[in-house]
């Protein structure tokens, strides 16, 4: 049967009891033909790990960091009752809930004597830590999915539906697979007429997720499960609408829901941080043929947004966005004419691990904007100094704004936009369009980026101040 594969993101895994009868079951009848790919409940793998956005150290952090013994074991202990907290909230079932909470219990200390184990091993000089930082790192991520796919299951078995817990994290496993191997022998005898399959978002493989991915991890296992069993759609479930701006910063009543748009722009939303999808995810769903959904968890009737690889029909602003970001120009005298610049400068982003945004050059500047921390910056800019001690480089902290839609063609979006600012009082550090017309971005002073969208998507996306639909 023609089969949809659909992710749970982790704030709405957390009000998991109140998907249960719109999601999973509608009218009494369970929504078989479908494969649900779960993250973890919200706030656990920032424990388990380290906080997304502060920094702040879970488990690996602590443990990586060498911050001793009792920093990780009391972070595990944390995690353990963070976890089961979680679970206690969802779970109506007394017996349930102890079967939840002896399989946090089990996971839990599986990894604490995996550390303890690896900390004795790595007390002698032949042993380092860090050649198995990454295991370990993707050791404990896969406790946070395998801890939700089993509440998952547990609800909705009590709920009299038929659900399976496909687990890819490898908890104990001993063979060397491929993503691809792992997805398929774990689904190979689900029958999805009858069976609703709860999946993991992490998977265990031999090509080692967050090696390349990271946090991402979940969304890359989604996509390669949709192409790999020909889902006829992709589904993210989140638990808000994919709108044409954030409507604290323009007003509820001006954004709109996007409603339909393509691949090329969900990978410039990825760009500004407005993620949608992972970009590799993107692609693989992209090359597989694959339609992705975004859609509101909480509102089960509305259809959300579509993502293909169609172009639009007519010519729009479809989102307006921004990103804080660093600006890291350097300027050399003698670059003009001379090769090796830019690739010199790549290669000290890249070592540093510092993601680019953007990038303009002219006859002896060139400037990265780049979405990374100050002190990561300024370790390149300490390398850069070593290789061009006659270079002049500057680190200056300013946002990108960028009007995003499928076809910007005959728009003179780049000017209306300039217009606006300067209309709103705003004055703009830089601006560029490419050739595809998919983007046109603003360089702003740091303060100025919410007014900055406010102005462009009042000019750009809305008429007379009230949202209008975007054409198909």
């Amino acid at each position: 049967m023609a089969h949809t594969v659909e992710k749970i993101g982790g704030t709405s895994m957390s009000r998991l009891n109140e998907l249960r009868d719109t999601l999973f079951i509608k009218n009494g009848e369970p929504q078989y033909g479908r494969v649900f790919v779960v993250s973890a409940f919200a706030g656990i793998t920032n424990a388990l790990l380290e906080h997304k956005k502060t920094g702040k150290p879970g488990i690996y952090a602590n443990f990586a960091d060498g911050n001793g013994e009792d920093s990780w074991n009391d972070a595990l202990d944390q995690t353990r009752a963070a976890m089961i907290e979680a679970h206690s909230e969802i779970l109506d079932d007394a017996q349930d809930v102890a079967d939840a909470t002896d399989f946090v219990n089990e996971r839990i200390e599986g990894a604490r004597n995996c550390l303890i184990d690896l900390q004795r091993l790595c007390s002698y000089g032949h042993f380092r830590l860090n050649t198995h930082l990454l295991q370990i790192r993707e050791l404990l991520s896969g406790l946070g999915e395998a801890h939700s796919a089993l509440v998952t299951v547990l609800l909705l078995r009590r709920a009299g539906v038929n659900a399976r817990l496909v687990d890819l994290t490898g908890w104990r496993d001993e063979d060397e697979v491929t993503l691809e191997q792992r997805i398929m022998s774990a689904l190979e005898d689900v029958n999805m007429s009858d069976e609703l399959a709860i999946v993991t978002g992490y998977a265990q493989c031999s090509e080692g997720l967050m090696r390349e991915f990271d946090r991402g991890y979940s969304e890359v296992t989604f996509s390669k499960l949709a192409a790999l069993t020909g889902a006829r759609e992709a589904v993210i479930h989140k638990e808000f609408h994919l709108s044409s701006a954030d409507p604290k910063l323009v007003g509820a009543d001006k954004v709109r829901k996007l409603g339909r748009t393509n691949y090329d722009v969900a990978d410039q939303m990825a760009n500004l941080g407005m993620e949608a999808i992972h970009p590799s995810a993107a692609k693989t769903l992209r090359q597989a043929g694959v339609p992705l959904r975004v859609a509101n968890a909480f509102e089960p009737e509305d259809p959300g947004t579509l993502i293909d690889d169609q172009p639009a029909d007519t010519a729009a602003v479809e989102i307006v966005t921004g990103l804080e970001v660093l600006a890291l120009e350097v300027f050399e005298q003698d670059m003009v004419g001379v090769k090796g610049y830019d690739a010199a400068i790549l290669d000290a982003l890249t070592r540093h691990g510092v993601r680019i945004v953007s990038k303009v050059s002219n006859a002896n500047t060139i400037t990265h904007y780049v979405d990374a921390s100050m002190p990561d910056v300024r370790r390149v800019e300490k390398d850069l100094m070593r290789i061009y001690p006659q270079s002049e480089i500057s680190i200056r902290e300013v946002s990108i704004v960028s009007a995003v839609g499928r076809d910007l063609l005959g728009l003179s979006v780049l000017t209306r936009g300039l217009l606006a600012l300067d209309e709103a009082g705003l004055a703009s550090l830089g601006a560029s369009q490419g050739p595809r017309n998919v983007d046109v971005q603003y360089i702003m002073p740091r303060g100025d980026m919410g007014a900055a969208i406010k102005a462009l998507h009042d000019k750009l996306v809305t008429q007379d101040g009230q949202a209008f639909p975007l054409a198909a």
